[in-house]
């Protein structure tokens, strides 16, 4: 049994070394990559929230600098960015 988990995880990461030299993903690989489920994935397509392409009418693709894009999209600062954007701004006044 410990042998079957030990050859499950390295497959699980052999998946992941191959995955991420891709730049298209298909939705299982995206599935991997986010961490969504499938149901999740079809959801945003469906509401054309996720960037994707549909080249033959069927199978969905990803360009993974997209996603990259739209998951760092909405980014909130940290406290100590605010309070330096802040410190920029009072010593710009100041010139």
């Amino acid at each position: 049994m410990e042998n079957h988990l030990i050859i499950e995880k390295l497959n699980r990461l052999e998946k992941l070394i191959v995955d991420s030299s891709k730049e298209i993903l298909n939705v299982e690989d995206l599935i991997n990559y986010t961490g969504y489920k499938r149901s999740y994935i079809y959801k945003l397509v469906h509401n054309n929230i996720l960037p994707f392409s549909k080249p033959n009418g069927k199978t969905l693709f990803f360009e993974k600098s997209e996603i990259d894009d739209w998951l760092l999209q909405n980014k909130s600062q940290s406290i100590s960015q605010i309070e330096e954007q802040a410190q920029d701004y009072i010593n710009s006044r100041k010139k």
